[in-house]
């Protein structure tokens, strides 16, 4: 209903699971990467808990996007409300092999010759039972009985039992105390912080429309926190009111007074409480939908408001009075574009290719994009902290939000120099801040040029194959985490040393070779020539 008005290709905070909305906090890449060890190491039993609405299904089907079919066979078994023998049959239909017809006996007997095939051909069988706290007794002693399934050597099936923490509750029951012994990977995810909720909100926003559709203010944003306690659930269910509330307001500004009638509304409904997780939606209540006809028959006919301008959208900020910002004064007095083009020139400077005519409108961070990919360049989104950034040691385009100010600045960060930030263009004479007086404006966004010399997709992960493969095993080879043959295939061995790659330079360790990724592989090799932070005006080349 309101996607038109924001430009939304469709629903950012819709709770149905959409792989292209998958976004891994903090704790999601702790817990799929507990999956991945106990499934890599044929642990066997691997445990996975959580609260409702946590994301544990976002961390299994990662998992299983991850496991490729050349070297693994998986299976979900999603309503386990089944009896032991039902169980059974699920397992073999979903791994393909006989089930119809067949005692308990005959399953196990097929189930056994499948595994010992597979085993044989290298592959790794995985069985996930997903809300395995429904599980009666009796089916989870079955569940163990296939775990003996096994060689002298080896565990032929390596079982995830996911759930919500009540299993853990059920694994302690005395009668199950063998099953529980052989659980020897376990992990508990629990909600995100308030830096990955925010990153998680963005995330969404950026994913569904148009650049800076909508906006939620930082109040906003702590509002929307203290309620939710990070449950990515109970997060899109109150921004999917919010968004509503800025919809009926005409505003694309969503503040910390929409959040409070969003989660108002909620309440009335029976949907649940602040902090509390979430067993069932309910439908929209009856008063909300007669008020958005309203609106919408309102916004029809003569006499409706002025529509939304971008520039009533001033995002507030809390920190310092603007006097003692030096951002603020030229900076903020300059139009969005005119900051966007001189921080982006700056950068271009840096990389030695032509900067962008004064007559180019640069409106938003995909015109950089399409300016920088006219010069042979590519643009990187980064969302964290500051030390992060300056530990990538590239130059990159800071996205700054000012106190009073519509819209975004921007700013290049150049260099770092004893402990100062160098910027362009100088501000106030000076050419270096401070880290409090970059901080306290940074959105915690920022834009890296950088160039894929090989022309290595940014998307490449497992069962990727081809010479620029080939490419990315010389680059992990002489970053050194990488000693296999290269072989231009894109298996279990690349896919590892990119993980071991990002795990070192505090990058999601997902294995999959995306742009972060690839920019400081380039740098780590020492054979191309890339800026750097620490040398200003000119390249770095070992």
């Amino acid at each position: 209903m309101y996607c038109e008005f924001y430009g939304f290709r469709e629903k950012p905070f819709n709770i149905t699971p959409n792989p292209r909305f998958i976004f891994l906090s903090k704790n999601h890449r702790e817990a799929f990467a507990h999956l991945l060890y106990g499934i890599d190491n044929h642990a066997g039993f691997i445990e996975l808990t959580g609260e409702v609405g946590t994301g544990k299904t976002t961390v299994l089907r990662t998992l299983f996007e991850q496991l490729d079919e050349r070297g693994h066979r998986t299976a979900l078994i999603f309503n386990p409300c089944l009896s032991a023998l039902e169980l059974l049959r699920s397992i073999n239909r979903e791994f393909a092999i006989p089930w119809e017809g067949l005692t308990s006996s005959e399953l196990l007997d097929a189930l056994n010759r499948f595994l010992l095939s597979e085993n044989s051909a290298g592959r790794t069988v995985v069985l996930v039972i997903d809300e395995a706290q429904n599980l009666e007794p009796q089916v989870l002693e079955q569940v163990r009985l296939i775990s003996n399934l096994e060689t002298k050597t080896d565990k032929l099936i390596q079982i995830v039992l996911a759930g919500q923490p009540e299993l853990k509750k059920l694994l302690n029951r005395p009668d199950l105390r063998q099953l529980s012994q052989r659980i020897t990977v376990s992990y508990h995810l629990t909600p995100m912080d308030f830096e990955d909720s925010r990153a998680y909100i963005e995330h969404r926003l950026e994913v569904a429309g148009d650049w800076r559709a909508a906006v939620f203010t930082p109040r906003a944003l702590k509002r929307v926190f203290r309620w939710s306690g990070g449950v990515p659930r109970l997060i899109n269910i109150v921004c999917d009111r919010a968004l509503l509330f800025g919809y009926i307001g005409e505003s694309r500004e969503i503040s910390a007074r929409m959040v409070l009638s969003a989660i108002a509304e909620i309440r009335r409904e029976g949907r649940g409480s602040a902090g509390f997780p979430l067993r069932r939606a309910l439908p929209w209540s009856l008063a909300a939908i007669a008020a958005i006809a309203l609106f919408a028959l309102l916004r029809s006919a003569p006499g409706k408001p002025a529509p939304f301008s971008p520039a009533q959208a001033g995002r507030s900020i809390s920190g310092p009075a603007v006097a003692q910002l030096p951002l603020s004064g030229e900076l903020g007095n300059a139009p969005e574009t005119e900051s966007a083009l001189t921080a982006f020139n700056a950068l271009m400077e840096r990389w030695a290719v032509s900067p962008v005519s004064g007559q180019a409108a640069l409106n938003s961070p995909r015109d950089m994009g399409q300016q920088a990919a006219q010069r042979g360049l590519m643009l990187a989104r980064y969302h964290g902290s500051l030390y992060q950034l300056v530990q990538m040691d590239y130059p990159a385009i800071l996205e700054l939000t000012l106190p009073g100010g519509a819209g975004k600045r921007y700013l290049a960060l150049t260099g770092v120099e004893q402990g100062k930030f160098l910027v362009a263009p100088p501000l106030a004479g000076r050419n270096s801040l401070s880290e409090a007086e970059l901080g306290n404006s940074w959105s915690g966004t920022a834009w890296l040029p950088w160039k894929n010399f090989h022309n290595i997709p940014v998307t490449a992960a497992m069962g990727a194959n081809g010479q620029e493969v080939a490419r990315l095993q010389q680059l992990l080879q002489e970053a050194r985490v990488y000693n296999g043959r290269i072989t231009g295939v894109f298996g279990r061995k690349t896919a590892a040393a990119v993980r071991r790659f990002q795990e070192a330079h505090g990058l999601a360790a997902d294995g999959k070779a995306e742009a972060q990724t690839l920019l400081l592989l380039y740098r780590a090799g020492g054979k191309f020539p890339v800026p750097a932070l620490g040398k200003q005006g000119g390249m770095q080349q070992k």
